[in-house]
C-alpha cells in the first residue's frame, strides 16, 4: 500500500440547505441556452470551463441541464410528445416500460413534463449509488428486450450505454434538462399536470427512492446477457471474452486449480473490466481488489481452493505479471506491441541461408548421385536413356525430379564426359571431373544444337504428374539419326564386348567420396548459419535486457527499481544510477551492501526530518514491518526510493 496525499478538487458553490439541488451532484460539463418561446427549438451549449452552482440555478437566466458522472442514484426516462409510447399514443406503454424495469428493482418514478412540449421525464431514484454505465447497459438490456426501441424522439434513457472510446477523446453521458424549470410541471396519475414546487418534488423523490432498490446479483445477471453491440467490441475480441468467461464462471471444481483461474480471472479484468463494467481500465491495487472479489465469489472457492490465506499475494503477483506482459487494455491503442526491429546482420545471415526449395533441391540431387554410385559400384548401370531412367526410379526418385536434373545421370552427359565408351579389366576408364555443383539446375542438351526438350518420351513413365498420357515410353529413332544422338553405336560396340560399360573401383571410390563431400559442406553451410542467427538474436536479447533493466533502475518506482537492482547484483557492472536522486554503488563502483544502503537511509530520513514515530507508522502501513533491520535487501531499496519521492523540508 502507498501513502497517498488526499487530492483537493474544485467544487462549484453549494446551497446547503436547498435539498432538491442536493440530487443533482454531478455538474461538471454542464449545457445551457437561452429561454425561447414554445414554438422554438432550444439551442442547447456545453460549458465546461466550470461546474454549474447551485447559485446560477437560482438565479433562471438560462435554462439549464446535467450530464451523469461515474456513478448515480437515480436514472430518466425521456418520452417526446409524437412519441409511439406516449400515453396520448398509447394508455399502457408507460405501464409496459415499468413492468420491464422491474426484475432490475425500478417499481416507482416521479413523472413531470420536460418542457411546453409536454414531453415526458420519468424519474427512477434509488438509495444505492451505481455505476453509470452498468446501469445504462442493464436499462438498454430490459427495454430492448421487452421490445421498445431506443431512438431520439421515441424513448430515450439517461444515463446512455455510450460506447468506450479507444482514441483518447473524452466521452460524455448525454445531458438532460433540470426538472421543474420552465414549462416544466409535475403531473399526476391521469398525467395532468400539477402545481408543486421543489420540496415537492424532493418529497416524491424520497418516497420513491424506499421503493427502488436495485439488486446487485440481478445487475449482474443482466450485464452478462446484454448484447455485445453495447459493449463496441470486435468478433475477435468477443470470442475472448467468450472463452475468458467459459473458464472464469464454472469456478473451482476440484484442488489445482487455482493457478489457472487466477490467471483467466487477471486476464479479463486487466483487458476488459472498463468494457464490461465501465470506469477507467484497472490497474495497480484497483486490478487486484477485482481479481480477489471474482475469485472468492465464484463456486468451489472455499471447497476447493486451497489458497485462501494468500489470495491476495497471489493476486499480486498475477497482477504484476500482466501489467508487464505484452497483454494491454482493450482500446489502448498505445500499448498494441510493436513488432521489433531486427538486426540487419540477423536479416542478412537469414537471407544467405539455403532457402526451402534450394534444400530439398540438393537433397533430390544428393539421392541421384547416390543412386548413380550404388549402380556404379554394382556394375549395373545402363546405357540407354529409357533402362537407366527405370533403374533410377527404384531408388526412390519421381519422374518429375530425373527429368530436371538430368544432367546427373541421363547418357548424353556421360557421353561428353568420356563415360559411356567400352570398358575391360584391360583398357583403364577414364575418371570424370568432380560432379558438377548441386545449385546447377540447368537443361542439358543431347547435342550442338539439339534441346532435350524436343524428346521426352524417352525420359519420363505414366507414373509421373508431368507425363503426356497420349506418348509412348521407347527410344524413339528417327530413320536417320545423327550419330551424336543415336544410341545404336554404343548399343553395338556394348554388346560386341560382351557386356555392359565397366567402371573402375577408383571411379565408383571418387565419385562417393565427392558426394560425401558436397553434403558435408552443404551441412556445414547450414550449422553455420543457423548458429549466425542463434548469436545474434541472443545477443540482441541481451541488448534488451540491459536496456529494460536500466529503464527499471531509471523509473523512480520502488518496486521497479528493486527489481532492477536483485538483477544488477547478478550481473555487477552493467547498470549506471545516475538517473536516482542517491547512488546505488560505491566510489569503487560496486554495488552497495547492507550497511551502504541503510546508510543512505538513515541520510534521507534526517534531510525530511521525520520522527522515529512517523518511520515506524510508514514502515507498518508499507511494508507491515516496524523497523528497518526487519526488511530485506529488495524492500530496504524500495524503502531508500520511497523516501527518495517524497519532497524535502
Amino acid at each position: 500500500m502507498t501513502i497517498t496525499q488526499p487530492k483537493n478538487y474544485f467544487q462549484y458553490v453549494q446551497e446547503w440547505d436547498d435539498c432538491f439541488l442536493a440530487l443533482f451532484p454531478h455538474r461538471f460539463d454542464y449545457i445551457w441556452a437561452e429561454h425561447s418561446t414554445s414554438d422554438t427549438a432550444v439551442e442547447w451549449k456545453t460549458e465546461s470551463r466550470h461546474p454549474l452552482s447551485d447559485r446560477l440555478i437560482h438565479q433562471g437566466t438560462y435554462l439549464y441541464g446535467i450530464r451523469f458522472g461515474a456513478e448515480t442514484n437515480y436514472c430518466l426516462l425521456d418520452i417526446d410528445i409524437g412519441s409511439l409510447y406516449h400515453p396520448r399514443r398509447d394508455p399502457f406503454a408507460i405501464s409496459r416500460i415499468v413492468n420491464a424495469l422491474e426484475p432490475l428493482g425500478l417499481v416507482s418514478y416521479i413523472a413531470c413534463t420536460s418542457s411546453y412540449s409536454d414531453g415526458l421525464h420519468l424519474y427512477f431514484p434509488f438509495r444505492q449509488t451505481q455505476s453509470s454505465w452498468q446501469l445504462a447497459i442493464a436499462l438498454a438490456c430490459l427495454l430492448e428486450n421487452a421490445g421498445f426501441k431506443l431512438l431520439p424522439g421515441q424513448l430515450e434513457i439517461f444515463p446512455n450505454s455510450k460506447p468506450y472510446v479507444t482514441d483518447g477523446n473524452l466521452s460524455l453521458f448525454n445531458a438532460h434538462r433540470l426538472p421543474l424549470q420552465v414549462g416544466s410541471y409535475l403531473l399526476n396519475e391521469a398525467w395532468q399536470p400539477i402545481w408543486g414546487t421543489s420540496q415537492t418534488f424532493a418529497q416524491q423523490w424520497q418516497l420513491s427512492q424506499e421503493r427502488n432498490d436495485i439488486d446487485s446479483k440481478t445487475l449482474k445477471q443482466i450485464l452478462k446477457q446484454a448484447k455485445r453491440k453495447h459493449f463496441g467490441i470486435s468478433g475477435k475480441a468477443e470470442k475472448f471474452i467468450n472463452d475468458l468467461n467459459a473458464e472464469i464462471e464454472l469456478g473451482w471444481t476440484g484442488y489445482g486449480q487455482t493457478n489457472r483461474l487466477l490467471g483467466r480471472i487477471t486476464m479479463r479484468a486487466y483487458i476488459f473490466h472498463h468494457i464490461l463494467s465501465g470506469g477507467e481500465p484497472l490497474q495497480g491495487d484497483a486490478l487486484v481488489d477485482e481479481i480477489v472479489e471474482t475469485a472468492r465469489s465464484l463456486p468451489g472457492y472455499e471447497e476447493w481452493c486451497r489458497h485462501q490465506n494468500e489470495i491476495e499475494h497471489r493476486a499480486q503477483e498475477w497482477a504484476r505479471c500482466i501489467e508487464n506482459s505484452h497483454y494491454f487494455h482493450f482500446g489502448d491503442q498505445s500499448k498494441r506491441s510493436k513488432p521489433e526491429v531486427q538486426d540487419p546482420e540477423l536479416i542478412a545471415a537469414i537471407d544467405q541461408s539455403p532457402s526451402w526449395n534450394q534444400r530439398q533441391s540438393a537433397a533430390t540431387r544428393d539421392r541421384i548421385r547416390r543412386a548413380i554410385a550404388d549402380l556404379l559400384e554394382k556394375d549395373g548401370l545402363p546405357a540407354r536413356a529409357t533402362a537407366r531412367f527405370q533403374a533410377l526410379l527404384k531408388y526412390g526418385v519421381g519422374g518429375a525430379s530425373l527429368y530436371r536434373h538430368r544432367d546427373l545421370w541421363h547418357p548424353s552427359h556421360f557421353e561428353g564426359l568420356g563415360l559411356t565408351q567400352t570398358a575391360t579389366k584391360d583398357s583403364p576408364v577414364e575418371n570424370p571431373p568432380d560432379p558438377p555443383n548441386f545449385n546447377s539446375d540447368s537443361q542439358l542438351d543431347c547435342a550442338e544444337g539439339t534441346s532435350n526438350w524436343h524428346s521426352p518420351p524417352s525420359l519420363l513413365i505414366t507414373s509421373d504428374g508431368d507425363n503426356p498420357s497420349h506418348q509412348a515410353f521407347s527410344d524413339f529413332t528417327p530413320s536417320t539419326p545423327p550419330p551424336e544422338v543415336s544410341n545404336s553405336s554404343l548399343d553395338a560396340s556394348a554388346y560386341a564386348s560382351g557386356s555392359e560399360p565397366t567402371l573402375g573401383v577408383q571411379y565408383v571410390q571418387e565419385v562417393l567420396r565427392n558426394i560425401r563431400a558436397s553434403q558435408e559442406a552443404f551441412q556445414e553451410a547450414i550449422r553455420l548459419a543457423q548458429s549466425q542467427q542463434k548469436r545474434i538474436r541472443s545477443e540482441a536479447a541481451q541488448q534488451r535486457q540491459v536496456a529494460r533493466m536500466q529503464q527499471f533502475l531509471d523509473s523512480g518506482d520502488p518496486i521497479l527499481v528493486a527489481e532492477g537492482v536483485a538483477w544488477a547484483q547478478i550481473n555487477p557492472g552493467v547498470l549506471q544510477d545516475d538517473g536516482l536522486p542517491f547512488s546505488l554503488f560505491t566510489d569503487a563502483g560496486e554495488l552497495g551492501d547492507r550497511l551502504f544502503i541503510l546508510t543512505q537511509i538513515e541520510a534521507r530520513i534526517g534531510e525530511l526530518r521525520w520522527s522515529e514515530e512517523q518511520v515506524v507508522a510508514a514502515l507498518g502501513q508499507r511494508f507491515a514491518k516496524e523497523h528497518l533491520l526487519m526488511l530485506t535487501d529488495l524492500e530496504l531499496i524500495h524503502w531508500l526510493v520511497y523516501l527518495s519521492n517524497n519532497p524535502r523540508k
